[in-house]
């Protein structure tokens, strides 16, 4: 069996400049937070992001990293409004592509099948396509001939995803309720990476019924990092909830920027340290878990 653990630093490093990078999770759920962080500790910029955009999106435009955004939406759940991210879009300071969530998700599915584009009428009867004009429609070549919008494939040279629980193959489980869409960032990359709350034995994965929580194929990761709270301040069901009152006041400082939160909770601080800056293990395990 091969031996794929890393560590979150390697993974951070192994993002350069100018590349596609595929953020799993959603929204404030199961952002792999950890690797966001070490990012921030870098000089890596000029970055294409594709996320259903949480804090990973916010952190990482206010740092100046981001060059252009692909994205669905970038909220926070119970924080609706990402502060960040809506400083640097009104100042102009990344290049939008902003899809339906459906489209996304085809846009992902085209790159995984290694096609161009995938046809859809979702997007028809909205802005998408003003906002987009480099998106093209296509004809049907059967009888029908009805006109698809070609929604274009969204490739990603990386991706990371933060799972429940991982071995060191890279088999991994999301026991949370919030799978979505991890498995297709993983597909559309060329190297994919997990950072998980626990690294356990193979034999974990032996219940059939576990099997139904294993949408991302071992085949696909190139790397597994430790990472226990990695996805705080974002939830990572049934494990710990949301950190609202956290993302609360990092929002509160859209307007000052992001190097006071840099300060007290990422520069010169591993994993262990930022959570114990945040309140300890103890209490990000106790957040309650969102009801929807």
């Amino acid at each position: 069996m091969i031996d794929k653990t890393t560590s979150i630093e390697e993974i951070a490093s192994s993002i350069e400049s100018g590349m596609t990078l595929g953020i799993g999770g959603w929204g404030a759920r199961r952002k792999p937070m950890a690797v966001i962080r070490e990012l921030l500790k870098t000089d890596v910029k000029d970055l294409t992001i594709l996320s259903y955009g949480g804090p990973d999106v916010g952190m990482l435009a206010a740092a100046g990293k981001i060059r252009k955004l692909v994205f669905g939406f970038v909220s926070m759940d119970l924080v609706p409004l990402e502060g960040h991210f809506r400083q640097a879009r009104q100042r102009g300071a990344i290049e939008v592509m902003e899809v339906d969530e459906g489209m996304f998700q085809l846009g992902l599915k085209a790159a995984a099948a290694r096609l161009p584009f995938l046809p859809t009428r979702v997007g028809f009867g909205s802005d998408v396509m003003t906002t987009n004009p480099d998106i093209k429609t296509i004809t049907s070549p059967y009888e029908d001939g009805e006109e698809f919008i070609a929604m274009p494939a969204l490739k990603a040279d990386i991706a990371i995803c933060h799972v429940n629980e991982a071995d060191v193959a890279g088999n991994s489980r999301i026991s949370g309720p919030d799978p979505f869409f991890d498995e297709w960032f993983c597909r559309a990359a060329d190297r994919a990476y997990l950072t998980t709350e626990a690294i356990v034995e193979t034999d974990t994965f032996n219940d059939p019924m576990v099997a139904l929580q294993m949408p991302i194929e071992r085949n696909l990761i190139a790397g597994v990092a430790h990472a226990p709270c990695g996805a705080h301040p974002t939830s990572c069901g049934p494990l710990y909830g949301m950190d609202v009152v956290h993302l609360q006041h990092y929002n509160g400082l859209a307007k000052e920027g992001l190097d006071g939160y840099v300060s007290d909770f990422v520069t010169g601080k591993g994993l262990s340290d930022y959570i114990e800056s945040a309140g300890g293990y103890e209490y990000v395990r106790a957040l309650p878990l969102p009801i929807f």
